[in-house]
């Protein structure tokens, strides 16, 4: 009996490997993939500006990280006893103006070095509305609990979006022309916007990336929204607030991007790698017995050798453990 839909991905032409470094920017959807990938020992980066949900941001932030830009104190606010970015999540917000800032342009000076050699960015768009803040028209990435009067939100066309992704990905290849980019549409639905709403947003940062796909050279799709609302399309695939994906979908997302987006050898790895981190995260009763020693320097030798034929990936806090 078939109890999901059947789907067809077509695997990326040059899959992913350990040897490659992956920038990561987006929604929420992002940090799920990010810390699959940093679990499996690959070289990411993972929101340099903290979660994004629209592209306008994503873009702003691409182009930031391939001009070197740097925030000054009047790019700052202060609202609820923090100083804020509007361009930045609330993760950077601080107390102290001089270090919310020496945060954000720390964060900046590594995601503008770590653009210039990336192999793949990894861009998951979660809506296509824009929030602008009311006095000035600025956009923002996050309003920061800021009083809901204080803002305009508008859908953003189609045309806008393309041209904002378009500059972005121009702008980096000529920093960086190797760069490759996967795009992906976070499968959480923003019902707060109504659910007419969202599917209407869904609908448009589809159309722009699929856009994107035929007309740029080297820009890749992943359907993990498709996956979760058309593949699983079931509440039992969803937390209990029954918008965001629970586990179980997203080690299915996962997955299939492990089979379409990694490359064999590095699937065959990540199979090593986690056979170690599956070791190392073991409590024994008895660590003090000949058996755990025993355990602890069969686990090390394996750790070294592995290192020894993969000297990319960084394996030294589990070889430290093993060894302590």
């Amino acid at each position: 009996m078939q109890l999901t839909l059947p789907i067809q991905i077509k695997p990326l032409e040059s899959p992913i490997c350990h040897e490659q470094k992956i920038l990561l920017i987006g929604s929420c959807f992002t940090e799920h993939i990010s810390e699959r990938l940093r679990q499996q020992k690959f070289k990411i980066l993972s929101n340099p500006n903290g979660i994004l949900f629209n592209p306008f941001s994503v873009a702003n932030a691409l182009k930031s990280y391939a001009t070197n830009h740097t925030y000054e104190e009047k790019d700052l606010f202060y609202l609820n006893e923090l100083w804020n970015s509007w361009d930045h999540h609330t993760r950077f917000s601080h107390t102290d103006r001089q270090e919310a800032l020496a945060q954000i342009n720390h964060s900046q000076n590594i995601a503008s070095s770590f653009i210039e050699t990336a192999d793949w960015i990894i861009i998951t768009l979660g809506s296509a509305f824009q929030y602008y803040l009311r006095e000035g028209k600025r956009p923002v990435a996050n309003n920061h609990r800021a009083p809901g009067q204080g803002f305009e939100k508008k859908l953003l066309a189609i045309q806008s979006i393309s041209e904002q992704l378009s500059v972005s990905i121009s702008t980096i290849r000529n920093l960086n022309p190797n760069v490759k980019f996967l795009f992906t549409i976070s499968p959480v639905r923003h019902i707060r916007d109504g659910v007419v709403e969202n599917n209407r947003s869904k609908a448009r940062l589809l159309e722009v990336v699929h856009q994107l796909c035929e007309t740029i050279s080297d820009v890749y799709y992943f359907p993990a929204y498709e996956l979760v609302i058309d593949v699983l399309r079931d509440y039992r695939f969803y937390d209990v607030d029954l918008v965001h994906p629970n586990y179980l979908a997203t080690q299915m997302v996962w997955d299939y991007f492990c089979a379409n987006c990694i490359n064999p050898a590095s699937r065959k790895l990540m199979n090593e790698i986690q056979e170690i981190a599956t070791a190392r995260s073991h409590k024994p009763r008895f660590p003090n017995t000949q058996a755990h020693l025993a355990f602890k320097q069969k686990y090390a030798a394996k750790t070294e050798a592995l290192i020894k034929e993969n000297p990319w990936i960084n394996l030294d806090e589990e070889l430290h453990f093993f060894k302590s």
